[in-house]
């Protein structure tokens, strides 16, 4: 596919991926991320052809224009989205294969200064959450989901949802990814009502066979999770 063939389906992107655009003259001004994959794909046949330099001044004033900063060596496919595109990096050896949807405040970067592939390599039809770091020579697989503000330094399986600080898996089906950031589980919630359920069980052993009193204790916790509840109040 050639260059001019890739800019004209990078401008039509939009039209399937987000339903805030009403009209095509919106493109010029309000999408910086379209803007970025286009300067990116002319900075990488540059670099490709070996005028690294231009390529890389090219790059720079994109970064500027968009404040989004794309290597000119990275690899990107095609229908490529980039939504609200605000600080986002991709790294040097990344490759992003086709129809992947990247939010803002993403970084796809390296772990290490070495030569070689030292960057993600992110399959077709992920999302990438807005805020999520993946980092190092790791493979989200295909179909994968990473949620908002997650840090990935490991590979995620195909048609995987990932979350948390690092990532974990905590879903895999094989079904096409969908945008249900919404419904992604919070684990550090889940693990803290894990936490409060087992000290609940030893308390009640305690009490129940050693016959300890830990009533005033108790009063004082309760006092701290009072004033705890009452400074998370917004209300008057």
């Amino acid at each position: 596919m050639g260059l001019i063939s890739l800019i004209l389906e990078d401008f039509s992107v939009p039209k399937k991926n987000d339903p805030a655009l009403h009209s095509n003259f919106e493109l010029f001004f309000n999408y910086p991320g379209v803007w970025a994959i286009v300067n990116y794909r002319i900075a990488h046949v540059l670099h490709k052809s070996g005028f690294k330099f231009i390529a890389r001044m090219i790059s720079g004033l994109s970064q500027i224009l968009t404040n989004i900063d794309i290597h000119p060596a990275a690899t990107i496919g095609r229908r490529v989205f980039i939504d609200h595109g605000f600080g986002i990096v991709i790294g040097e050896t990344t490759i992003i294969e086709d129809d992947v949807l990247i939010y803002q405040g993403v970084t796809l970067g390296g772990v290490n200064l070495e030569k070689g592939k030292r960057h993600p390599t992110i399959e077709k039809n992920c999302v990438i959450g807005s805020g999520a770091k993946i980092l190092g020579d790791i493979t989200i697989g295909q179909g994968s989901k990473i949620g908002a503000n997650s840090v990935v330094v490991q590979d995620v399986p195909t048609h995987s949802t990932a979350v948390g600080v690092p990532a974990r898996i905590v879903q895999r089906r094989d079904t096409k990814c969908h945008l249900d950031h919404n419904i992604l589980p919070d684990i550090s919630k889940e693990m803290f009502t894990y936490l409060l359920k087992r000290v609940a069980v030893l308390e009640h052993a305690i009490n129940k066979y050693d016959n300890i009193d830990v009533s005033k204790e108790d009063a004082q916790l309760e006092e701290i999770y009072k004033k705890f509840i009452n400074a998370m109040r917004t209300d008057d």
